[in-house]
């Protein structure tokens, strides 16, 4: 009789001990699932992200090929006028310095010219001092062509650039030859040394020039 009473107790015991593992496992089943359902929206929300992420590179990729489709050759445009304008800007000022270094070597040539004919004159003006001197008739036709080399001379001293003292003695020279032809003809042997200093570049050649213009009486002929 014991014995079957310890069978069922022990029986009874198993069957609850079963029952009661039953519901431990009933209880962490929940908790599994929850973990899952957690793991599972979190899978779902890093694909959504990756989603959003890819929408946004395409977006991005669609920007910049609708760019490239659309801007792409006006830019280049834009830089081909820009490197014309430049390019042509360039070549402007390269040819305007040319034009600047050209056009002052003509200058310093056409001074060059004009001094050469200046002292030209002056050595015409000499020659025609010393026929005048040795003249034995047509005097008034010697001092005609004397006032005729000391008018070219003048204008070939205004044109000269930084010769403007230089050009009021020459001036003076050529005004009272023109204007005082009776004192000119008795100091015609005065003239011509004061010339030749001025070809030859003589010290003070000038100021002697101008000294020598003082002495002419200025209420005569």
């Amino acid at each position: 009789m014991a014995s079957e009473e310890e069978k069922k107790t022990g029986q009874e015991n198993s069957n609850a001990a079963g029952d009661s593992g039953n519901n431990t496992q009933q209880q962490a089943d929940p908790e599994k699932e929850k973990l899952k359902e957690e793991k599972r929206a979190k899978r779902e929300k890093d694909r959504e992200k990756k989603r959003a992420e890819q929408k946004a590179a395409a977006k991005d990729v669609r920007k910049i090929k609708d760019y490239t489709y659309r801007d792409f050759g006006q830019e280049l445009i834009m830089r081909r006028k820009m490197w014309r304008y430049i390019t042509l800007f360039i070549m402007t000022l390269i040819a305007l310095v040319v034009f600047i270094a050209l056009f002052i070597s003509e200058m310093q040539r056409v001074q060059e010219t004009y001094r050469t004919q200046l002292k030209k004159n002056m050595q015409t003006l000499v020659g025609d001092i010393d026929n005048y001197l040795n003249a034995d008739a047509n005097y008034d036709l010697w001092y005609r062509m004397i006032v005729s080399d000391a008018s070219c001379m003048n204008n070939f001293g205004f044109l000269l650039d930084d010769f403007t003292e230089e050009q009021k003695s020459i001036n003076g020279l050529y005004t009272v030859i023109l204007k005082y032809p009776e004192q000119t003809k008795e100091k015609m042997e005065q003239i011509k040394p004061l010339v030749e200093g001025v070809i030859n570049y003589d010290k003070d050649c000038y100021v002697h020039l101008d000294g020598f213009i003082d002495t002419y009486d200025l209420k005569g002929y």
